[in-house]
């Protein structure tokens, strides 16, 4: 490790939609740093199969089921965490859904669910982490917003007014935790190769996307480096795709 980074070893991270994906990789990428890791997503099965693959790594992890839908499960979500880790560190807020159509074909309860979950998850998450990320000297907040946070796509409206509503929060909030010592980044990713990726672009070219892996990357970079610049966004996508540019 370089004299300009930070260890993680120890320190205690929730990482919402852990079970597959961008979420998945960032939970295994932070268990190699020695990191202690609280698993939030909908599917157990899933989570315990991260889990297990991140305690045989050698690091500690707890797997917690829950519905971002739900105030009360996100506020036990986090006191589980601080039970069993004694503190927290790093919020990861991860877990996104995306239902894709034409506009004036969208039904309300789909708008709902995405902002419920992107949007409204991401907030009662960062609302009930803030209190134990201020006993820490330096402490992070991670939101993985998307390219759709700063460009609109058609067919993808609400996804994409889920995603702004994030990122406008993430500024918002950055402004007023920034003296308790937390830093609030955004990554704004273009193309990954995920299973939401398929759903909304099923036309696309999976060779031409990244990989949830460089994500994971530049979540650890953000964590360990030291230091007082504050990031507002990072924007990636590779040289060589067209999509969501």
């Amino acid at each position: 490790m370089a004299d300009s980074e930070v260890s993680l070893a120890g320190k205690v991270a929730i990482v919402t939609g852990a079970s597959r994906g961008i979420g998945k990789s960032i939970a295994l990428a932070l268990g190699r740093a020695g990191a202690k890791l609280a698993l939030v997503a909908r599917n157990e099965a899933d989570l315990d199969s991260v889990r297990a693959a991140i305690e045989a790594a050698g690091a500690a992890a707890l797997s917690i089921p829950a519905d971002l839908r739900s105030e009360s499960a996100i506020a036990s979500a986090v006191e589980a965490t601080v039970s069993a880790f004694g503190r927290l560190d790093v919020l990861i807020n991860n877990a996104g859904v995306g239902i894709y159509g034409p506009f004036e074909k969208m039904s309300v309860a789909d708008w709902d669910t995405m902002m419920s979950v992107n949007a409204r998850g991401t907030f009662l998450f960062c609302r009930e982490s803030i209190p134990y990320l201020r006993h820490q000297d330096i402490s992070h907040i991670v939101n993985i917003s998307s390219v759709m946070g700063v460009k609109g796509y058609p067919n993808q409206s609400g996804y994409s007014a889920s995603k702004h509503a994030m990122l406008g929060m993430s500024k918002a909030m950055a402004r007023e935790v920034q003296p308790d010592g937390i830093r609030v980044h955004a990554i704004c990713p273009g193309g990954v190769d995920t299973d939401m990726s398929s759903q909304s672009r099923p036309d696309l070219d999976r060779g031409i996307l990244m990989q949830p892996e460089e994500i994971a990357d530049w979540v650890l970079f953000l964590l360990t480096r030291r230091g007082n610049a504050m990031i507002d966004e990072i924007h990636l996508r590779r040289e060589s795709s067209t999509p969501w540019a």
